[in-house]
């Protein structure tokens, strides 16, 4: 700062001399504090943090150095104008702070990030980020941002504070977790289902169960899957990024789904061998049918074994009671109705270790398949 007394009221660039300094008068936009342990954090989760401003590159490196992080290899306007949309899909990778750019070159390098098979959330708040906020996967803004900003984001944060973004991200994951439970197991059961229906009946005079008992298996099943939702999700499962992979589904739906067939299988040869009649046959298969289903969402649950991973209390309660009801229905006055009748002891002897066995051999083939085929 700088003065000098005229005795005009205009002022040119001529004036600017022979003046009397006063000093300086620096602006400091201080980084928010913790934002450090924010970043830390982010990278934990497996989410790569970059900078893109227009500031200097000289300012770049200030706010890094000032949060922590270490010296980035940098990338300015200039530089990037040069650079072809092949040539910028590599740098973006291994470059984590872009200086000195553009509003235009916000979304090429959002574009090339994206192009380079990442996904992409941009963080903006002013005019200058409006582009990049719509071509982003994920655009967010802040209530304090120019309007465009907002309009353009996809979401907008009501506090200036990236651990909110921390806190939506396990959110998003722990329900892509639960997601993915609720298709591998739906996929596989109704696989294994549609399997052992269709071969069994193919031998059998009778059929293996009547549509009122199919109906009626569909819905005691469903009840376990619907509290999925609010099951506990292992750390591995939200530490890392995941998507949704349509390949890794069907290998699963296949190997659960024809394990699951060869013990209902097996519950078909053992119920013939004990000579069931076809009421006590299609109450056995259901009893089975049901308490498998019930259970293995328990295994499926998680790719730990089953006793190093705690279900949650509403899927662990609705499990029991599952199997709790559909043990007691053929002693009910509906059992008449829906075609059932109380087997004998040594039925439900056999029929108990027919579906310990699966939950057993599931528990073991899941940690081979795991081992095996990479999610």
């Amino acid at each position: 700062m700088a003065y000098r007394d005229l005795e005009r009221d205009s002022f040119t660039k001529d004036d600017e001399k022979n003046m009397t300094f006063l000093g300086y008068l620096a602006l400091f936009d201080p980084p928010k504090a913790g934002i450090a342990d924010t970043l830390k954090e982010l990278q934990e989760l497996g989410i790569i943090p970059k900078m893109i401003t227009g500031d200097s590159k000289v300012v770049a490196m200030s706010i890094i150095k000032q949060i922590g992080l270490p010296e980035p290899k940098i990338l300015i306007g200039s530089e990037l104008n040069k650079l072809s949309d092949e040539a910028l899909m590599y740098w973006v990778k291994n470059t984590n702070v872009f200086a000195e750019v553009e509003p235009n070159q916000k979304e090429r390098i959002v574009i090339a990030l994206k192009k380079a098979g990442n996904v992409v959330g941009y963080l903006g708040d002013g005019i200058n980020d409006a582009s990049a906020l719509h071509a982003a996967d994920v655009g967010i803004s802040v209530e304090s941002a120019v309007d465009v900003a907002k309009e353009a984001a996809d979401i907008v944060l009501m506090e200036k504070d990236l651990n909110v973004l921390i806190a939506g991200v396990k959110a998003g994951r722990i329900t892509f977790a639960n997601t993915l439970k609720y298709i591998f197991m739906a996929a596989s059961a109704n696989f294994g289902g549609m399997f052992s229906m269709a071969g069994i009946s193919l031998f059998l005079p009778f059929l293996p169960m009547l549509p009122t008992q199919i109906l009626l298996n569909n819905l005691l099943t469903d009840f376990p899957e619907m509290t999925i939702a609010t099951d506990r999700v292992d750390k591995e499962l939200t530490d890392r990024p995941h998507r949704m992979d349509i390949n890794f589904i069907r290998k699963f739906m296949i190997v659960f789904g024809l394990l699951s067939s060869v013990f209902d299988y097996l519950t078909f040869g053992l119920l013939l061998l004990l000579h069931a009649q076809p009421k006590q046959f299609r109450t056995g298969w259901f009893l089975e049918s049901v308490i498998s289903s019930a259970l293995v969402v328990l295994v499926i649950r998680t790719r730990q074994p089953i006793n190093k991973s705690k279900p949650g209390k509403y899927l662990l309660r609705t499990t029991l009671a599952i199997v709790a009801v559909t043990l007691t229905i053929p002693f009910t006055p509906l059992a008449e109705l829906l075609g059932f009748q109380p087997l004998p002891l040594s039925f439900v002897l056999v029929l108990g270790a027919i579906v310990a066995t699966y939950v057993v051999t599931a528990d073991f083939v899941k940690k081979i398949f795991y081992q095996h085929v990479k999610f």
